[in-house]
């Protein structure tokens, strides 16, 4: 065994070096390195953190936006089950009218007995769910086609407006609707020299907001900011768009009686006590006439105008269905068979001078009209659809009530 002593070993022993650092100097780099250390850290968890807050945003966002996409599409569901419940009722109401037009031989009131047909037929709708059913007779309103100058005078003057004005407003009105109307004064318009020029169509009305561009009629049915006043939604309540000869004295609107200028005051109240079972008639209830002879007795008056009949040309039927606080609005126009109908639209000139120069296109033409009345024959619905809407704001402006 060898013994090695470092001390004698020369050729193996190095001496020790002295450090050169000053004191401290290596506990200042220590504490360096760790402050550097550190601070790549800290960077590190900023980066973490602002990552994490974008993607915290941005899950917020699309949930979101999937929570509004889940709940319009929600929405659209409820809204397609009640619209199936609304026809469903639709159509029930529908079998019940006919079925009392078959044997009253017309409607007249509500107070017949179909003023709640889902009752009358025993229809209810799925549990959940609420139908609110309304009427409005439609054509006891003035026919704005066939309305005449003296009424429209005799409207505006029962409005308030002096008798000069309301011939003023008379022709502006009929100078648009009829190619034939003769003006009681004497009038220029301007619709020539306008931004955009125009005409008048020379046709009655296919929409309220025709008002708007008539002179005169927009000045007094519009304010100074373009929307409609009160002598606007008055003039709505009162005309009907709808084409048809006689305004039913079982449903008239107060201004129509007015207009027609038979009736005072004094007997329209009396009238309006026997239509809706006020006044004298709170015992009795609603009545109905069935015929003008019957009301003028009634009213003690000889006689009333040709103006006045007794059955419903046109019924708007206005279906709520309701399911929480959701809604789905229904609303159709019906005429029975011989009532009212849509005015027709203007013929077109360049249109009627092109019909009839094709041999083929006439015999396409008559083919179409066949099978659409083929179509028509197959069908044998007992009424005409003027008019249906989904969803349209129902109007909230009250018939006038007559005054005493």
């Amino acid at each position: 065994m060898k013994l090695r002593f470092p001390i004698f070993d020369f050729g193996f022993a190095q001496p020790r070096r002295r450090s050169s650092r000053a004191p401290g100097q290596g506990l200042k780099s220590k504490i360096k390195n760790q402050k550097s250390k550190l601070s790549s850290r800290g960077s590190v968890l900023v980066i973490v953190l602002v990552t994490v807050l974008f993607a915290a945003t941005a899950l917020i966002a699309f949930t979101e936006k999937a929570e509004d996409d889940l709940l319009v599409e929600a929405r659209e569901i409820a809204s397609n089950r009640l619209r199936r419940e609304a026809y469903s009722a639709l159509e029930v109401t529908l079998a019940v009218l006919e079925d009392f037009r078959l044997v009253n031989g017309g409607w007249r009131s509500p107070a017949e007995g179909w003023g709640d047909p889902l009752e009358f037929a025993g229809w209810a709708p799925r549990d959940g769910l609420q139908v609110e059913i309304a009427f409005e007779d439609e054509s006891g309103k003035l026919s704005l086609p066939h309305v005449e100058a003296a009424t429209l005078v005799n409207l505006f003057e029962e409005w308030g407006l002096t008798k000069g004005d309301a011939e003023n407003l008379t022709d502006a009105l009929l100078e648009w609707m009829r190619k034939d109307h003769v003006a009681t004064r004497a009038r220029t318009s301007d619709y020539e020299r306008a931004e955009l020029p125009y005409g008048p169509p020379q046709r009655s009305l296919r929409s309220f907001s025709e008002l708007a561009a008539i002179e005169v009629v927009r000045e007094t049915f519009f304010d100074e900011t373009g929307r409609p006043n009160e002598l606007w939604h008055r003039f709505v309540a009162t005309m009907s768009l709808l084409d048809f000869k006689q305004t039913n004295l079982n449903g008239a609107a107060g201004d129509a009686v007015l207009a027609l200028g038979s009736l005072d005051r004094f007997q329209q109240q009396q009238l309006n006590d026997y239509l809706h079972g006020t006044g004298d008639r709170a015992q009795q209830g609603p009545g109905f006439f069935q015929t003008t002879a019957d009301a003028a007795g009634i009213l003690g008056v000889p006689s009333l105008p040709n103006g006045y009949g007794t059955e419903i040309a046109a019924l708007r039927i206005r279906l709520t269905v309701r399911e929480g606080g959701t809604a789905f609005q229904l609303s159709a126009v019906v005429a029975p068979p011989g009532g009212a109908k849509f005015v027709p639209p203007m013929a077109d000139p360049a249109t009627s001078s092109e019909t009839g120069s094709s041999t083929g296109d006439k015999t396409a033409s008559a083919a179409g009209t066949t099978e659409t009345a083929a179509d028509s024959k197959k069908l044998n619905y007992p009424f005409t659809l003027l008019e249906i809407t989904e969803n349209a704001e129902f109007s909230r402006v009250p018939a006038p009530e007559p005054k005493a």
